[in-house]
């Protein structure tokens, strides 16, 4: 599948500049998160090269203070009691944005496995690097804040063992199914938003706290989901081996959830009350834009609108 081109959805910033169609605008977005989290060497052309990510910021900065607008009035109604938010906030699983998409019943029960191959086609291409996010989330956080993010970054890393880190897990499961490598353009602008969604948030220390809720929220909803993917996986025979990735985070995200709400959230809102609203903003931020993805992968796989990606 290639993603439509017969959309004429925009995104209009505040900004001098012309609006940016959303496939546009997230190319460019994908591009500044290469070049500043990729290693690389000194270069001549230092200066031009911090000009350019410095305009895609602007960019950047535009495209997250829009997706902090958009779910502000509900952020608003979190509660700064710590309890009541971990209730607040373990609410979002029933009752977040996306939450229970019928897009991964689809796929758990009735999916091709060429569909099932776009889908995760799509997921990998944009895959952000949890481990990474919490590494850039984790600067100067507080020492109880901290603690857990290092334990959630040391399960990430297969607590030090290559065969049980998380990244070559999915990418053996890519390999399993035949995915191969695929350019950023051949992606939907809805999955690209998402990955850069939170990188801004991670990398721009005036979201550090927006990052953890975005963070802990996906902590929280993936395992419903994976639930689902594993189901798909048994279906279609895909070995057992290669399925491992969906198969853990079915099961570990279950911990993870908890003990990121009762040694980082929780804490912060002991010490910090106020920072109710930047948590609330962040995890409802990375639930609208999954909700958002979600319903462009139904388009495409031609579940429940006329538009229809070409197969």
């Amino acid at each position: 599948m290639t993603t439509s081109t017969t959309t004429a959805m925009i995104i209009d910033f505040p900004t001098r500049e012309p609006a940016l169609a959303p496939t546009k605008l997230h190319l460019q977005l994908f591009e500044l998160n290469h070049v500043r989290l990729a290693p690389t060497e000194p270069s001549d052309d230092w200066q031009a090269e911090l000009e350019h990510t410095h305009a895609l910021a602007l960019l950047e900065g535009h495209f997250l203070e829009a997706e902090r607008r958009a779910v502000a009035e509900r952020a608003a109604e979190a509660p700064q009691d710590p309890q009541a938010f971990a209730a607040w906030f373990d609410a979002l699983c029933e009752d977040g944005p996306g939450q229970h998409d019928e897009l991964f019943d689809y796929l758990a029960e009735h999916a091709t496995l060429d569909e099932v191959r776009w889908f995760i086609t799509q997921e990998i291409a944009t895959e952000a690097g949890f481990e990474d996010l919490v590494a850039l989330t984790q600067l100067r956080m507080p020492a109880r804040a901290k603690l857990e993010l290092a334990s959630n970054y040391w399960d990430e890393m297969g607590r030090g063992k290559a065969r049980g880190m998380h990244g070559p897990m999915l990418e053996a499961l890519a390999v399993a199914i035949d995915v191969g490598h695929v350019s950023p353009h051949e992606v939907v602008w809805e999955s690209l938003a998402l990955g850069n969604l939170l990188v801004g948030l991670a990398y721009n220390r005036r979201y550090a706290f927006h990052s953890l809720g975005a963070l802990g929220v996906i902590e929280l909803t993936a395992p419903s989901r994976a639930v689902k993917l594993v189901r798909a996986f048994e279906r279609l025979g895909v070995d057992d081996v290669a399925a491992r990735y969906f198969r853990l985070h079915a099961v570990v995200d279950v911990r993870h959830a908890r003990t990121w709400r009762d040694e980082v959230l929780v804490p912060l809102l002991e010490a910090r009350p106020e920072l109710a609203r930047s948590l609330a903003e962040g995890a409802l931020m990375r639930l609208a834009a999954g909700a958002r993805t979600f319903a462009r992968y139904r388009q495409c796989l031609g579940l429940d609108a006329p538009l229809r990606c070409a197969r």
